[in-house]
């Protein structure tokens, strides 16, 4: 009735009063089913990485002598280049699976398949099952994406005794205890033919294990430790200059993270200690370019050691120190990738960085490498941004 005397009184047609509350319900139907498809539409970010590098030695000519390192472990190019940019597109699948992808693309144009993997989010009991390509979880560097480093380049001993990243195809199963110190649990069962491993005829050839603990100590201080070990096998894995090894490496990596922010709060000042030692054990058979077959085995070792600090909003300073210890076999391989020259490896590095939000990163890094004999003296200026979605970091 009172309707009746509003409309009469204001002269509305009640068609248009029912075509307005149809359109309304029809919105409001419409924006809620939006809602809910939109949490299963992809989420799309982009990584753009650009440097400029100035080397005292001949980057072409790099090696790590004593190791046998990954025809991709090099320190880069000199001048201006583009960095290794990235696509990513994750989503929902469904109430039960993750999946995600990651695209990247090398400064000279070539695109790689970085990460494609699916991951369960509804098994319950703290596990999780992912399968596909991936950056194994062994020691705390590994999963991390390049864009996220404290570093232009890696540590030393990631370079030489991972090929800078290991990552594969495969399946990995993680366990979250229920306990107040914070333990994961997890295992993987690899393809074998990402470096240190190579010809994986069997398709499961390199299998890995690991744990991660941590916990807080009061308010303002957080650590994180971790063992790994990864078992590979080779069959005529080459170097960069076709030198072979078929056999078995295995690698076990122990890691310590200790981050220190005043009553928990890291938007003004924190510090980060990080470090981790990698142990490789190789046993098989030694190629030489043009050569013979010769029995090699050796336990060749590296550790780094660096810190970061925030010393205001936005900027960050940092030091890091490289390791290596070739354990060269004492005779046979004179003049080979396996000939440590009576030098070990060594690096320092200095970075100060300028963050204008957590989208946006310019650093300056200075770097004395000596890799090699000659001391090569590295100049490096970078940008990261990110453009679109884009996930929180691992602690």
């Amino acid at each position: 009735m009172l309707i009746n005397q509003v409309l009469l009184k204001q002269r509305i047609p009640v068609i248009y009063v029912l075509f307005v509350a149809l359109f309304t319900s029809a919105n409001s139907y419409a924006a809620s089913a939006s809602q809910k498809n939109s949490a299963f539409n992809p989420a799309i970010g982009l990584i753009l990485n650009g440097t400029y590098v100035q080397f005292s030695q001949d980057p072409d000519n790099y090696s790590l002598p004593g190791f046998p390192i990954d025809m991709e472990s090099t320190p880069g190019t000199s001048g201006f280049s583009l960095g290794e940019s990235e696509l990513n597109i994750s989503s929902n699948i469904d109430t039960d699976w993750y999946g995600a992808v990651t695209i990247a693309m090398s400064g000279d144009g070539e695109f790689s398949v970085e990460n494609a993997f699916i991951q369960s989010t509804g098994l319950g009991s703290g596990f999780t099952i992912k399968g596909g390509r991936f950056f194994s979880g062994i020691g705390y560097l590994n999963e991390q994406h390049a864009h996220t480093w404290d570093f232009v380049d890696t540590a030393l001993a990631y370079r030489a005794l991972l090929g800078t990243q290991y990552g594969d195809d495969g399946v990995q199963v993680r366990w979250l205890a229920p306990t107040d110190l914070f333990t994961e649990i997890g295992a993987e069962w690899m393809r074998g033919d990402a470096f240190p491993g190579a010809g994986a005829k069997s398709g499961h050839a390199a299998w890995s294990a690991f744990i991660h603990l941590g916990g807080d100590v009061g308010i303002s201080h957080s650590w994180a430790a971790g063992l790994s070990y990864l078992s590979t096998k080779s069959t005529n894995r080459e170097t960069g200059n076709t030198d072979l090894f078929t056999g078995t490496s295995k690698i076990m990596i122990a890691s310590l993270v200790w981050k220190w922010a005043p009553n928990g709060n890291a938007s003004n000042r924190n510090f980060k200690l990080q470090a981790e030692y990698l142990l490789s054990k190789n046993d098989g058979q030694f190629t030489p370019a043009g050569g013979i077959a010769t029995p090699y085995s050796a336990t060749p070792d590296g550790w780094y050691i660096q810190s970061i600090y925030q010393f205001k909003p936005r900027w960050r300073t940092g030091f890091r120190h490289d390791h290596l210890n070739a354990d060269s076999p004492v005779s046979g391989f004179t003049g080979t990738v396996l000939d440590d020259q009576n030098h070990n490896p060594v690096r320092n590095s200095l970075m100060l960085e300028y963050s204008n939000s957590e989208f946006s990163r310019f650093r300056l890094q200075y770097s004395r490498d000596e890799s090699r004999p000659n001391a090569d003296n590295q100049w490096f200026l970078q940008y990261i941004v990110s453009m679109g979605a884009h996930g929180a970091h691992t602690f």
